[in-house]
C-alpha cells in the first residue's frame, strides 16, 4: 500500500511537472515567436532607412570626409575620411525610431559621444582599408573596441577609406587604386612630421593594401593584412572547398554573365550569397535560432550586424571580370603576373616596408593557406626575404573566424591593440621571417608580452599539405579563359542587346537576400500589428519566460541541436562530392597536360639568385670593419638578441631607452637608426662570427670599449632576466674581442 501511494505520488508530481512546464514553455514559445518576427520586422526597416539614407557606413564614431574619390580626373567611388576624436555611444537603430543620420560622409553627425586621446603632430598616422566585397564599409570600427577604437587609444590619428553603393560607370582597380594612392599622399600632406602611415587592410582591403604598397612603397610605412587572400589556390584537402568554385562554374564566365544582366554593374548579394552557402546550418537555422532562444538580449546585436551584412553594394564588370579572372582564378598576384594598367605587371616585392599577416585557423573563407603562401611563392627563400631588407611578421589564431579576425571585440582588445603598438618596432626588426606571438604578462595583469620569433619558409609550408594539388588550378585557368572568350563572343552581345537598367533593377531587387528583408518590413502589410504585439509581450509583467530548467526547452535545444548535426552532415558530404568532383574534372591526364602546358605552380625569378646572393654576401662583407660607436652597438646588440632566434619587444624597448639616453648615442636621429639597423643586421646575417671580430675596427679607442661594454652591462642589468645560454655565448665571445 505505501510502494502504491509512493507511486501515485511520484506519478502525479511527475504530472503537474510536465504540465507546468507545458504551459510555460508554448506560453514562452509563442512571445519569442512574436519578438522575433518582431526584430525581424524593425532588420526589414532597418535596412530600407540604410537604403534611403544611400547606405552610410557603419561606424560608431563621427568621422569628416577629407577627400572624395568621385571628383578625382578618373573617379572612383571611394572617400578618405579622418576618424574625429569621438566615438558614438549608440549606433545602428531599432527600426522604429531611427537616430539622425543624414547617409552623407561630409557632415558630421552629432551625437552623444565619448573623448578620445588627442594624437601628437609626430604620431604615426593610420590608415584603414575597409572591404570591398559585396558589404558596405565601416565594419573595422563597428564597434568600440575595434581596430579604429585601439588606434584612437594609443594616441594615432586615424583615417579610414568608405565607398559608395554604386561605382563610377566604367571604373576600374586601377582607378581605385590610383584613388587610394591619392588618400596616402593627402595623409602625408596632413602629417608632414609624422612617419609614414600604416596601412591596416581587412580581407579584400587587405590585397587592395597590398597593391597600393606594391606601386607605391615610398608613401606607405608598416601594413598589416588581416584574413586577407593573396594566394588564392592555397588550401588543405577535405578541409577547404571554396576555391574549387571556380573550377566548378567553368570559370569567370559567371561573373560575366552576371554583370551582363545587370547592364554593367555586378550585384554584391551575390557574393554575401556565396559566403551564406559556405554554412547552411548557420544561414538557415543557427543565426535565427540562437535570436530566437535568446530573444530577450540579442535584438541588438542582431540588429547591429544586419545593418552590415544586409548592405548590398555594386561593383562594375570591369572590376569583378578583372578580381576573378586575375586573381581567385588566374593567382595572378603572387605569381608577379596580374596587370592592373597595360603592360605592367604588379610585383609584390616592390613594398620594402614591414608587412603583418593575421590568418585564422577557423577562417574558411580565408585560411592561413590562402593568407601566408604568397611568401613562400613571391620570394621563395628566407635569404631573399633578407637581401631585400624585408620585414615580414605573421601571427595566427586557432580558432576564431573570417569576420572574428577584424570584428571581434575581443581579438581587438588582444591582437589588434598590440599590432598597433608594435608598428614602430618593425622597422628597427632585421630583416627576414618572423612569428609574432602574444601571451599574458605575469607581472601586469591585462597587458601582454611580445616575442618575435625568426622561422623560416617551410614553417609557412608546414601549415599547407603540399602545393602539388595547386597544378589542378592552372587547368581551371586555362579552361576559364576558353569559356570567358565563348561567353562573349556568341552569348554576351544578345543579353546586351536584350537588357535595360531597368530589367538590370529588377534583378538586383528580386534577389533572395534583398526579398526577405522586404518581406519583414513594414513594407508588407501582414507585418503591420507585429510591433504592437510585441510591445505588448514586453509590458511590464506579461513577458514570462520559461525557467531554465523547462524540460521542453531542453528538448527544444536537443532538437535544434539535431538539426544542425544533419545540416553539417549534409554540408561536408556536399563539399567533399564538390572536391571529389573537381579532382574528376582537372586531375585527370587530359586536364594534367593542360597543366603542365600553363606552367609551374610557382615561376621561378629569372636572374641567378643564387649568383645575387653571393654578390650581396661579398657586398656586406667588405663592410664589416667600417663604422663607429652608433654601429658598433647596433651590431652587439643585434648579435646578442637574435643568438636564439627570438626577441622581446620588451627589450627592444630597453635597448631603445639606453641609446636614447646615452652621451654618445642620443645625437643619432630615428631615420639615422633605422638605418644602421638595417646595414649592421645584414652583417650579423651574412657572417656572425666575421661580424663580431671585426668590432675592434669600429672600436678603436680603449675608452669606446669601455663605454660598450658599460652599455652591454646597463642592458643586462635594466632587462632584468638572466641571458639565455646561446646569448651568454654570444656576449662572452664580444667580451674577449674588445679585449684582446
Amino acid at each position: 500500500m505505501l510502494i502504491q501511494e509512493k507511486t501515485t505520488r511520484m506519478f502525479t508530481a511527475t504530472t503537474h511537472r510536465l504540465m507546468t512546464d507545458y504551459s510555460e514553455y508554448w506560453s514562452d514559445a509563442v512571445q519569442r515567436s512574436v519578438l522575433l518576427t518582431d526584430i525581424l520586422r524593425k532588420r526589414g526597416n532597418i535596412y530600407l532607412d540604410h537604403l534611403a539614407k544611400d547606405q552610410p557606413p557603419v561606424l560608431v564614431f563621427d568621422y569628416e570626409t577629407v577627400l572624395d574619390g568621385r571628383r578625382l580626373d578618373r573617379p572612383a567611388n571611394y572617400a578618405l575620411v579622418r576618424i574625429l576624436d569621438r566615438r558614438v555611444e549608440a549606433s545602428g537603430g531599432t527600426g522604429d525610431s531611427q537616430p539622425p543620420d543624414s547617409g552623407n560622409p561630409s557632415e558630421r553627425r552629432h551625437r552623444s559621444c565619448v573623448a578620445a586621446k588627442a594624437p601628437k603632430a609626430t604620431s604615426r598616422p593610420i590608415v584603414i582599408f575597409d572591404p570591398r566585397a559585396g558589404h558596405g564599409p565601416g565594419i573595422g570600427g563597428s564597434k568600440t573596441d575595434s581596430q579604429i577604437g585601439m588606434a584612437l587609444d594609443a594616441g594615432h590619428p586615424v583615417y579610414f577609406l568608405i565607398f559608395f553603393t554604386r561605382p563610377e560607370r566604367g571604373q576600374t582597380l586601377a582607378d581605385v587604386r590610383n584613388a587610394q594612392i591619392r588618400f596616402i599622399e593627402k595623409v602625408r600632406e596632413l602629417h608632414p612630421e609624422a612617419p609614414r602611415p600604416a596601412i591596416i587592410g581587412n580581407c579584400q582591403g587587405g590585397w587592395a593594401a597590398a597593391l597600393v604598397g606594391a606601386e607605391r612603397p615610398d608613401l606607405v610605412g608598416p601594413m598589416v593584412f588581416n584574413g586577407s587572400p593573396l594566394s588564392y589556390w592555397g588550401g588543405v584537402e577535405g578541409t577547404h572547398p571554396m576555391r574549387y568554385s571556380g573550377g566548378l562554374l567553368g570559370g569567370v564566365w559567371i561573373n560575366s554573365l552576371l554583370s551582363d544582366l545587370g547592364n554593367g554593374y555586378f550585384d554584391g548579394a551575390n557574393l554575401v550569397a556565396n559566403f551564406e552557402h559556405l554554412n547552411p546550418a548557420n544561414t538557415l537555422w543557427s543565426k535565427l535560432y540562437n535570436l530566437y532562444a535568446h530573444v530577450d538580449t540579442e535584438e541588438k546585436r542582431f540588429l547591429d550586424f544586419e545593418r552590415w551584412w544586409g548592405g548590398f553594394f555594386l561593383m562594375t564588370d570591369k572590376e569583378i571580370h578583372q578580381i576573378v579572372d586575375g586573381l581567385f582564378v588566374g593567382n595572378k598576384l603572387e605569381r608577379g603576373e596580374f596587370e592592373l594598367d597595360a603592360g605592367r605587371r604588379v610585383d609584390l616585392k616592390n613594398n620594402h616596408n614591414p608587412v603583418v599577416v593575421f590568418a585564422s585557423f577557423g577562417d574558411n573563407i580565408t585560411p592561413p593557406q590562402q593568407a601566408f603562401n604568397w611568401i613562400v611563392k613571391a620570394y621563395g627563400t628566407i635569404e631573399e626575404i633578407k637581401r631585400r631588407g624585408q620585414v615580414i611578421v605573421y601571427i595566427s589564431h586557432s580558432n576564431v573566424g573570417h569576420l572574428g579576425i577584424f570584428v571581434s571585440a575581443k581579438i581587438a582588445r588582444k591582437e589588434h591593440k598590440e599590432i598597433i603598438a608594435s608598428f614602430d618596432m618593425l622597422d628597427y626588426l632585421p630583416p627576414g621571417l618572423y612569428q609574432m606571438q602574444i601571451e599574458a604578462d605575469p607581472d601586469e595583469p591585462g597587458e601582454y608580452g611580445i616575442t618575435y620569433s625568426e622561422k623560416h619558409t617551410d614553417d609557412i609550408l608546414a601549415f599547407d599539405d603540399g602545393l602539388e594539388d595547386e597544378k589542378a588550378f592552372l587547368a581551371v585557368r586555362k579552361l576559364s579563359e576558353i569559356t570567358d572568350i565563348l561567353y562573349r563572343a556568341f552569348a554576351a552581345p544578345w543579353i546586351r542587346l536584350a537588357n535595360t537598367d531597368a530589367n538590370a533593377e529588377a534583378l538586383r531587387q528580386l534577389h533572395p537576400l534583398r526579398v526577405q528583408r522586404y518581406l519583414f518590413s513594414d513594407l508588407n502589410p501582414w507585418m503591420a500589428p507585429v510591433g504592437a504585439w510585441a510591445a505588448q509581450v514586453k509590458e511590464k509583467g506579461n513577458r514570462r519566460p520559461a525557467a531554465e530548467d523547462n524540460l521542453f526547452s531542453a528538448w527544444e535545444a536537443i532538437w535544434s541541436k539535431s538539426i544542425v548535426d544533419g545540416m553539417n552532415l549534409y554540408r561536408d558530404v556536399r563539399d567533399a562530392a564538390s572536391e571529389s568532383m573537381f579532382k574528376a574534372m582537372y586531375e585527370n591526364p587530359w586536364m594534367q597536360m593542360v597543366s603542365e602546358f600553363a606552367g609551374p605552380i610557382a615561376p621561378d625569378d629569372d636572374q641567378d639568385l643564387a649568383a645575387v646572393h653571393r654578390r650581396d654576401a661579398l657586398r656586406w662583407r667588405k663592410h664589416m670593419a667600417t663604422g663607429g660607436f652608433g654601429d658598433a652597438m647596433v651590431r652587439i646588440f643585434l648579435a646578442i638578441g637574435f643568438a636564439d632566434q627570438v626577441v622581446q619587444r620588451k627589450g627592444y624597448q630597453t635597448i631603445g631607452r639606453l641609446f636614447a639616453n646615452s652621451r654618445r648615442m642620443k645625437d643619432l636621429d630615428l631615420e639615422d637608426v633605422r638605418q644602421i639597423v638595417r646595414e649592421q643586421s645584414r652583417i650579423v646575417q651574412t657572417d656572425a662570427d666575421q661580424a663580431i671580430a671585426t668590432l675592434p675596427h669600429l672600436l678603436p679607442e680603449r675608452q669606446d670599449r669601455e663605454d660598450a661594454m658599460a652599455m652591454i652591462r646597463q642592458a643586462v642589468e635594466t632587462i632584468g632576466r638572466e641571458l639565455a645560454p646561446q646569448e651568454q655565448a654570444i656576449l662572452d665571445r664580444i667580451h674577449e674581442a674588445l679585449a684582446a
